[in-house]
Order: structure tokens, then sequence, then C-alpha cells
């Protein structure tokens, strides 16, 4: 994959429901309000190192007008964003974006929530590895 892209294809797109669900019984989260990342390091059969997905509660937001609308916010700004954890990072992730908030969101405020969680992500991983 080319990493100067600001892309997100089809291929980095979490769809394994195995995956899904390892994610939310052993991933690690971290936290940054409106925004909540789960992840946890697999391997994936294409070869690709990060897969992500999105998830819009449903019990919050009942019409699906609203919940594709912040499902497609968290997916630009992690696509603008993305750089910096595809540089720092070794290994492969599964990564999975959780909307917490109540209310529509802002472009802006979503994407600083993403900024901040691939930051403390990046810190959190690189840490370790040192340690």
């Amino acid at each position: 994959m080319t990493l100067n892209k600001f892309t997100f294809q089809k291929r980095e797109k979490l769809k394994s429901k195995r995956v899904f669900e390892q994610l939310f019984v052993e991933g690690k989260s971290i936290k940054a309000f409106p925004v909540k990342l789960l992840y946890t390091q697999v391997s994936f059969d294409d070869g690709e190192r990060i897969k992500v997905g999105v998830v819009a509660p449903k019990k919050k937001f009942k019409s699906a007008v609203k919940r594709n609308r912040i499902k497609r916010l968290l997916r630009e700004a992690y696509r603008q964003n993305k750089q910096e954890a595809f540089n720092k990072i070794e290994g492969n992730f599964a990564f999975l974006f959780l909307y917490l908030g109540n209310k529509m969101p802002e472009y802006d405020e979503v994407n600083r929530a993403i900024q901040q969680l691939l930051s403390a992500f990046i810190k959190k991983e690189c840490h370790e590895k040192i340690d």
C-alpha cells in the first residue's frame, strides 16, 4: 500500500465478525470524547497492516441517516489522519472507532478526537515496545 495517499480503500475496512467480537472481548481502549478507540493486535490474511471499523449506536440515533453521517465523519477524520499511525506503528492492528456522544457531531470535533486517539495509541504502543 502506498502510504502517501489519503485514501480509505475497501481492503482497509474491518469486516470480519470474528475480529469485531475479539475487539469487544479482549481489545484495549482509549477515549477522547466523543470517540472511543478499541484496538487489538491481529494478523490479516490479505497483508494489510491496519483495518478500521466505525460504529454509531442505534440506541442513541434511531435514524439511519444520522448514523450514516456519523460513520462518514469518523471514516473521513481517520482517512485524513491515518498517516500518523501508518508511519510510526509496527505490527498489524484492528481499530474500531465508537461514537459516544448524544448529539450530532461537527467534523472539527470528530477530527480533533481522532487525532488525540491516534497520538495516544502511538504513545501507548511505542512505550510498550520500549519497555
